[in-house]
């Protein structure tokens, strides 16, 4: 059975043009013509295709790949034992230069990719990774944290700021209503409690009411994040905690 150049162009996912080149170089005769002359290609030439394919996927000009094919000593199973360790080579390398692009995504994430003193323009004295190797070992294998990873490598300074800014705003907001003696199931405070859900599902992941009841749970038994909450007001903690409960069963 004999193929058109066409078919296999198709086959072989290269162009005709390139087959016409391989032919008038000797690379890849075809065994056969057509009676109008056109070019017919038979099984043992699209095994020589594949070989002169895997070659030129490695890098191989084609001179070399000619010189590899022809040579009249050539074992065709020392041919598959060069494939296999060429490509066992390649594997190698691919995987290296996939954990390097690995390593710069981490990198950009949490804001790495500011500059000191943009991280202190945003940031002030906090440090917005200061927990990223204790997150990534808590939550490293959940969908959230995937997602909170994707989004932050995605933000420039600006969307830092804006993000910084919210957090502030809403932090003044919530020591006010504190200081103001309101009650965690007030509507006040739940709306707060709202708010800060929202700020969570529109910058870092979704964050359904179950969830935040965790969250809220975490932030009086931790105590870095009682200490952080804490610093807006003494007491905030445990108030947003009991905000959260009663804003989730409010939502049911």
């Amino acid at each position: 059975m004999s193929y058109s150049v066409g078919q296999v162009a198709a086959f072989a996912g290269v162009t005709v043009r390139t087959l016409h080149h391989y032919d008038e170089i000797g690379l890849l005769v075809p065994g056969g013509r057509s009676h109008a002359g056109h070019r017919r290609y038979e099984d043992a030439d699209l095994d020589r295709l594949q070989q002169i394919l895997f070659y030129r996927e490695l890098g191989f000009p084609l001179d070399e790949v000619a010189a590899l094919l022809d040579d009249p000593a050539a074992d065709p199973r020392e041919h598959l034992r060069r494939q296999h360790e060429l490509l066992t080579a390649r594997i190698e390398k691919l995987q290296k230069m996939a954990a390097a692009v690995e390593h710069a995504m981490e990198a950009r994430t949490m804001g790495i990719d500011l500059t000191p003193e943009e991280r202190f323009e945003v940031f002030g004295d906090k440090d917005p990774e200061q927990y990223a190797e204790e997150a990534e070992a808590r939550w490293g294998g959940t969908e959230q944290y995937a997602e909170s990873q994707r989004r932050a490598a995605r933000y420039t300074k600006d969307d830092w700021k804006r993000l910084q800014a919210e957090v502030d705003a809403w932090g003044e907001r919530y020591a006010a209503l504190v200081a103001a003696g309101e009650p965690p199931a007030g509507e006040a405070a739940m709306d707060l409690a709202e708010e800060h859900r929202r700020h969570i599902s529109r910058w870092f992941y979704e964050c359904p009411y179950e969830m935040h009841r965790c969250l809220g749970e975490m932030y009086v038994s931790d105590e870095r994040f009682k200490a952080f909450y804490d610093s807006m007001r003494p007491g905030l903690a445990e108030h947003l905690r009991a905000a959260i409960l009663a804003n989730a069963d409010r939502r049911g």
